[in-house]
């Protein structure tokens, strides 16, 4: 753990440098200046090789005086503004650590930041920063190129175990291992791999070259004593089962052969069936809690992406209503939208060689379809979304599976409106979970009336959503029919205690009244639809507001 008091003298006295930066920021900063340093700082490290920089606040420049900062006087402010700036970073990195530090009662804030991962160039709000003297500029395409084109780390688990024979592997895991090979070698006639020697075998598998074994073959086939010749990496998953308080009441501990042992390790697995399904249905049909592929899909990319040169475990919680996997090591990807978005194959693998013997195997695939698909089936069953928490800094990756509803409205959305694309149900996922989303997802996601609410209390709206997805078809041109504005417009003023002003009003329906028209045109439609409502007793008006007629008014209003 980092001691940020010694940790201040050392920068102190340390020799002006492009990861270094004092500034005195006495009471305020601009976030979108920090942002940039972020950028700019988090670049440098990674060209440099560090794996962190560090910016100060409450400290001179030229001649280090300590002067104190009030910036963000809080750990609840310095909190948020860790999470709001994440916002704004590739893959939503954050700074390592803010730590406040005092000095003869003079604040002193110290930001420690993460060297972006490998291949990647670290932007702030989709621009990369780098530092040129005393200035930010946004990077050369030279300095981008040299972090995006790095050479890959060499493939740990392509490295040969020199002591290793084929006595070291398990007979029940080699039998295994054919008999998937042939399911996805199926143009190889089964005979000829039948006819194949286990060195022939391992070798057209990958995981054997010049005689050698390699570590991926140990971690696959090999027998549980050999993971001593493995060290000092941990080839082991531990399963554990939490109540609801998070207290562990069983676990086990479960080495390789993977290729067998995963199967062991799911099978603790209490995957209940549900009879009453998401949504509030009652089916004669009826399903496990957990997604078969899914849970193991997880388990597997947590075996093939481990890191395990950090040697620590692949952990697999089962908890009341999710499963929960970590494994060690950064996102290859970067971020899970980098990988919803691919539609191509992943080009870079930690783990080459042991990924290769896993699609060999049919335990994964290499076209990077697998996080796709788990969403896909989460969303067809009505169900929360998985959640991917990357942390790249700690060299972490964890996955939650959830194995029920979290919000009634999201599951009877997802069931009655099929027209939803996964990137609105990621959204909207994302809205009964309470996480922020970008604003280009709240506006897409009101103007097709899937969220209401005021910013950043939004929640699933069911009514107006089943309005607007009533017609699927409408002309834009025309814009909505007057007696559906009618009802959008009513729901809206009824939502809220205070009512809703004309301003308000417009901006909720203002992407369904018709295209043909500029705004001042749009305007005039809005008042004549808000009189003609309030002819027909729908709505009224205390000058200020619009509320449905019955309710009514305050004084002070």
């Amino acid at each position: 753990m980092t001691d940020f008091n010694d940790m201040l003298q050392t920068l102190l006295l340390s020799p002006e440098n492009e990861v270094v930066e004092f500034k005195e920021a006495k009471s305020s900063f601009d976030i979108n200046e920090l942002g940039k340093y972020f950028s700019a700082l988090s670049n440098e490290a990674n060209l440099r090789g560090t794996d962190f920089a560090w910016l100060i606040f409450g400290v001179t420049d030229k001649t280090r005086e300590i002067v104190g900062t009030s910036f963000k006087n809080s750990e609840q402010s310095l909190n948020k503004l860790k999470n709001d700036m994440a916002q704004h970073t590739t893959g939503n990195h954050m700074f390592r650590e803010i730590a406040t530090v005092c000095v003869e009662g003079k604040r002193v804030l110290i930001f420690q930041i993460p060297a972006t991962p490998h291949n990647i160039v670290m932007c702030w709000k989709n621009i990369a920063y780098g530092r040129y003297g005393e200035s930010l500029k946004p990077l050369d395409q030279g300095k981008q190129d040299e972090i995006r084109n790095q050479p890959p780390t060499p493939d740990w688990s392509a490295e040969t175990v020199p002591n290793a024979t084929l006595a070291d592997l398990d007979d029940m895991a080699l039998a295994k291992a054919r008999i998937m090979f042939k399911k996805v070698h199926n143009k190889i006639p089964s005979e000829e791999i039948d006819s194949w020697s286990n060195a022939e075998f391992l070798h057209n598998s990958g995981v054997m070259t010049e005689g050698k074994l390699t570590r991926a073959a140990l971690l696959l086939l090999g027998k549980p004593e050999s993971a001593v010749k493995l060290r000092p990496a941990v080839a082991e998953i531990t399963w554990a089962l939490n109540d609801e308080n998070k207290i562990v009441i069983d676990y086990e501990h479960f080495t390789i052969p993977f290729i067998v042992t995963v199967d062991n390790v799911l099978a603790k697995i209490r995957n209940l069936t549900m009879r009453e399904l998401p949504g509030g249905t009652l089916f004669p049909d009826t399903m496990k809690q957990y997604d078969d592929y899914s849970i193991r899909e997880a388990l597997h990319n947590c075996i093939a992406h481990q890191d395990y040169r950090l040697q620590q475990r692949i952990n697999f919680v089962e908890n009341p209503g999710y499963l929960y996997y970590a494994n060690g090591g950064d996102f290859a990807p970067g971020t899970v939208e980098n990988v919803l978005e691919n539609i191509g194959p992943q080009r870079y693998y930690r783990n080459r060689c042991l990924c290769r013997a896993m699609y060999n195997y049919n335990m994964i695939d290499t076209i990077g379809r697998g996080i796709k698909k788990m969403y896909t089936l989460q969303r067809e069953r009505f169900f929360p979304m998985p959640d991917y928490e990357i942390d790249n800094v700690r060299k972490e990756v964890v996955v939650k599976i959830y194995g029920k509803t979290i919000n009634d409205n999201y599951a009877k959305l997802l069931k009655d409106n099929h027209s939803l694309s996964l990137q609105e149900c990621i959204w909207l996922d994302a809205v009964q979970k309470h996480k922020p989303i970008t604003p280009f997802a709240i506006k897409h996601l009101k103007a097709n009336g899937l969220i209401e609410g005021r910013s950043p209390n939004y929640t699933i709206s069911l009514s107006v959503a089943q309005i607007t997805h009533q017609l699927p078809h409408y002309n834009k041109v025309k814009g909505l029919e007057k007696e559906r504005l009618f009802q959008m417009i009513g729901q809206f003023v009824n939502s809220s205690d205070k009512g809703a002003t004309r301003a308000e009003i417009m901006e909720y329906v203002a992407s369904v009244l018709p295209a043909t028209k500029n705004e001042e045109q749009k305007s005039k439609h809005l008042s004549n639809i808000l009189k003609e409502m309030k002819s027909k007793r729908l709505i009224k008006s205390n000058g200020k507001h619009w509320w449905p007629i019955q309710a009514k008014t305050t004084e002070n209003d």
